[in-house]
């Protein structure tokens, strides 16, 4: 019988490995998977790519592997958030790469990995230094810039209800990136604040259980 539930934080996120790619979800305060990036920290993995709307701010989540120097590379569309301190602080030292991404084109990336797509053209971009580098191509009149799907080793969610095979339910914002992320992993992790061994309501859920590989309980709101 499947049962992806995992007792606590820390064997949830045993599996990441040094140089991982790792999707963090979340916007702003929302959906921020703050109990699996707590349990990052402890576990010790480095050199990691981080993929994420931002790059932290304050002392907690990205920002601790950020001040701890376990990241190597961020991969984001808004890495200056008010009080991002230690994203600045490393990146003007040269100690980590920066991936500048438009948050539509970001959402898509990960929307065309999830989907097993070879990547798609936008107009968002074109004629700009975020382009040079890129395919371009104009149509009946229009510039577009051929963006690559964007996929991760992990991806660590937020969601507000699960059950034991993994489906996700979530609450009002915190339904950003965490559902297009949970995609896009070749390993998903998600932290619920309820967890349940009966099955949720078909009707309410979002992600469903075969994009999840493990879930764990973690009833603190961000």
């Amino acid at each position: 019988m499947i049962d992806k539930r995992i007792g606590d934080l820390a064997t949830a996120v045993a599996p990441i490995f040094d140089g991982a790619v790792v999707m963090v979800g979340g916007f702003g305060n929302s959906g921020i998977p703050a109990g699996l990036l707590t349990a990052l920290l402890e576990q010790g993995a480095r050199e990691l790519t981080i993929i994420s709307n931002n790059a932290g701010a304050g002392e907690d989540g990205i920002s601790s592997l950020l001040r701890e120097k376990r990241v190597s590379k961020v991969i984001c569309s808004y890495p200056r958030s008010p009080g991002s301190i230690w994203f600045e602080r490393r990146y003007e030292a040269g100690e980590i790469e920066l991936e500048i991404v438009p948050q539509g084109t970001l959402a898509e990336r990960i929307r065309a990995a999830g989907a097993g797509l070879g990547g798609f053209l936008t107009p968002t971009a074109y004629g700009t230094l975020l382009a040079e580098g890129k395919e371009t191509r104009e149509i009946d009149g229009v510039g577009y810039v051929f963006e690559k799907p964007l996929a991760a080793d992990f991806a660590l969610i937020r969601a507000e209800a699960g059950d034991r095979w993994g489906n996700l339910r979530y609450h009002a914002t915190a339904r950003n990136f965490n559902p297009v992320m949970a995609t896009a992993a070749s390993h998903s992790i998600a932290e619920v604040r309820h967890l349940s061994g009966d099955a949720l309501d078909p009707e309410a859920v979002i992600t469903p259980g075969i994009f999840v590989d493990r879930i764990v309980e973690y009833g603190v709101r961000p």
